[in-house]
C-alpha cells in the first residue's frame, strides 16, 4: 500500500476511501468509551458510624451550624474587620490561591492531551548545484547551475487514540487534584480565621489583665501612703511600711511582662492580616472588653462535620487522584496508536505554490508498544497502588483526627464554662470580703495589710475570671475551627 498518492490516482480513490473510513469514528468512539483500565473510584471508605458527639455540653445543639462566619456571632466589629483584612491580604492565602491556579492549569493541560495536535510549517530553501565537470575530467565554464529555490508550506496533525483510557485517567487524577487544592484553600481560610480570633481574644485578655494590675498597683500605692502616715503617728511600724512597699514593687514589676505580651500579640495580629509588625498599635492599643459568646452553639453531627471540614475533603480528593493514577500507569501495558496526517505544498516559484499539482498529503497510523520493558511499567503500577494505600490511610487518619478535634473542643468548652461559673462565684465572694475589710479598716478594727490582702484577693479573683472568660472564647474559636467553619462563600482564587 502506498502512503503517498499524488495527482489523478488519489482523486480516483478518494470517494472509495471515504466510504471505507466512514464507520471509523463511530468504531473509535465505541472503543474509547468501553475500554478504560484501572479501578473505578467508588468514593472514600466508611470510617465511622457515630451519629452524635458524646461530649457535647449543655447549650450546644446538634443541628447544622447556620453561620459559616462564626465570628459574626461574637458581635465584635473589630474582630470582624481583622478577619476580613486577613482574608483579603494574607500572603498564606495568596499562596494557597496560587496553588489552586496551578492545579487548574495542570487539569487544562491534561484535558488538552485528549485533543489532536495541529501545527503549521513554512520553509524557504536556496542552494546551488555543484560543478561536477572537474570530477569527470571535462571542462566547463558554467561552474554548475545557478541557485535553486524551493518554497514549502503545510499543515500537520497528530492524535493519540486513548484506546485504554490512560489519558482519561490522567484527566480524572488532575481534576481530583484540583479539587484537593481548592479544599486546601478553604482549610487555609479556616486556619487563618481561627488564628486571628485566638490572637485577638488573647490581646483583649492581656489588656484587661494590664488594667487590673495597674488598679492594684494604684491601690497598693495608696495603702503605702496611709501606712507611712500611720507610722508617723506611731500606729504602724516600719516593718509594716516595708511589707507594703515590697508588694507595690512586685505588682509594678508584673506590668513589664504583660506589656511585652501585648506587643507580641499586636505584631502577631498585624502579620496575620498581611501587614508589617507595629501597623496595628494605634488601632488596637486601647483596651476593649472581650467578645460576647452566643447563648447556644450549633455543631451538627459527625456526618455533617466530615462533609464540611475542608481537610477531610482534600484528603478524599487526593485519594480519588491516586486511584485514577493507577489506571494511568496500567495503560502503559497496552499499545498506543497515533494517527498522523500532513498536507503540504512545494514549488520553486512562490507564485505557483498553492497549485493542485504541487499538493502532497500523508496519512499514517502509528503503533507503539513497549511489550518488553523488563518490569518498568509493573514497578510504576505497584508504586501507584502503594500510593493509593497511603492516601487511604491518610484519609482515615484525617477523619479520625477531625472527630477527635471536635470531641476534644467540645469537652474543653464544656469544662471551661463550668470553670467560669465557679470563678464568678469566687469573684463575688472576694468582692464582698474586700468591701467589708475596707469598712473595718476605716473603722480602725483592721490593719492596712488586712485591707491590702483583701483587695489583692479580689483583684486576683477578677483576673482569674477574666482569663477564664478569655479561655472560654478561645475554646469557642477552637470548636468552630474543629467544625471546619469559616470558609463557605469566601474562597476565591483571584
Amino acid at each position: 500500500m502506498k502512503l503517498f498518492d499524488l495527482g489523478g490516482a488519489a482523486r480516483r480513490r478518494r470517494s472509495h476511501v471515504g466510504a471505507m473510513l466512514a464507520p471509523v469514528p463511530a468504531a473509535v468512539t465505541v472503543l474509547l468509551a468501553g475500554c478504560t483500565v484501572g479501578p473505578d473510584y467508588k468514593g472514600a471508605p466508611a470510617t465511622t458510624h457515630v451519629s452524635s458527639f458524646k461530649r457535647a455540653p449543655d447549650g450546644v445543639v446538634q443541628t447544622a451550624p447556620g453561620v459559616a462566619a462564626w465570628w459574626l456571632a461574637l458581635g465584635d466589629p473589630q474582630l470582624t474587620a481583622l478577619i476580613d483584612a486577613g482574608i483579603a491580604n494574607s500572603p498564606d492565602l495568596r499562596a494557597a490561591q496560587a496553588r489552586v491556579r496551578q492545579a487548574r492549569a495542570g487539569l487544562s493541560q491534561q484535558q488538552s492531551n485528549e485533543l489532536p495536535k495541529v501545527g503549521a510549517s513554512a520553509a524557504y530553501l536556496r542552494t546551488r548545484e555543484p560543478d561536477l565537470s572537474s570530477l569527470s575530467g571535462g571542462s566547463s565554464s558554467s561552474g554548475g547551475r545557478g541557485p535553486i529555490a524551493l518554497y514549502l508550506a503545510g499543515f500537520d496533525a497528530s492524535w493519540e487514540l486513548d484506546l485504554f483510557g490512560g489519558t482519561r485517567r490522567a484527566v480524572e487524577a488532575a481534576s481530583a487534584q484540583a479539587d484537593a487544592s481548592q479544599a486546601e484553600l478553604a482549610d487555609a481560610h479556616v486556619q487563618l480565621a481561627a488564628e486571628i480570633g485566638s490572637a485577638y481574644v488573647g490581646l483583649r485578655d492581656q489588656q484587661q489583665s494590664m488594667a487590673i494590675v495597674r488598679k492594684s498597683a494604684e491601690l497598693e500605692a495608696r495603702v503605702l501612703t496611709l501606712t507611712e502616715q500611720r507610722r508617723d503617728r506611731g500606729v504602724a511600724s516600719q516593718l509594716d511600711v516595708e511589707r507594703v512597699r515590697t508588694q507595690v514593687e512586685n505588682t509594678r514589676n508584673a506590668l513589664i511582662p504583660l506589656d511585652a505580651q501585648i506587643a507580641e500579640s499586636l505584631d502577631e495580629l498585624a502579620v496575620l492580616t498581611g501587614r508589617e509588625p507595629g501597623a496595628l498599635d494605634d488601632e488596637l492599643n486601647a483596651s476593649a472588653p472581650l467578645p460576647a459568646l452566643p447563648q447556644t452553639i450549633a455543631v451538627g453531627d459527625p456526618a455533617q462535620l466530615l462533609r464540611r471540614r475542608p481537610d477531610v475533603r482534600a484528603a478524599e480528593r487526593r485519594l480519588a487522584s491516586q486511584s485514577a493514577q493507577i489506571g494511568e500507569r496500567e495503560a502503559d501495558w497496552f499499545p498506543k496508536v497515533t494517527l498522523f496526517g500532513s498536507l503540504a505544498f512545494s514549488a520553486a516559484d512562490p507564485g505557483h505554490l498553492v497549485r493542485k499539482n504541487n499538493f502532497t498529503w500523508l496519512a499514517v497510523p502509528y503503533l507503539q508498544w513497549n511489550a518488553f520493558d523488563f518490569g518498568r511499567t509493573k514497578a510504576r503500577v505497584d508504586q501507584s497502588r502503594a500510593a493509593l494505600d497511603e492516601a487511604q490511610a491518610k484519609y482515615e487518619s484525617t477523619v479520625l483526627g477531625a472527630l477527635r478535634d471536635a470531641d476534644v473542643a467540645l469537652s474543653r468548652y464544656g469544662h471551661e464554662r463550668e470553670n467560669v461559673v465557679s470563678l464568678r462565684t469566687v469573684e463575688s465572694s472576694a468582692t464582698r470580703a474586700a468591701t467589708l475589710t475596707e469598712q473595718r479598716y476605716r473603722a480602725g478594727t483592721a490593719t492596712a495589710l488586712d485591707w491590702l490582702d483583701a483587695e489583692r484577693t479580689r483583684y486576683t479573683a477578677e483576673q482569674n475570671r477574666i482569663q477564664s472568660d478569655a479561655q472560654l472564647i478561645k475554646d469557642y474559636v477552637a470548636l468552630q475551627k474543629s467544625l471546619g467553619l469559616g470558609w463557605e462563600g469566601m474562597v476565591s482564587t483571584q
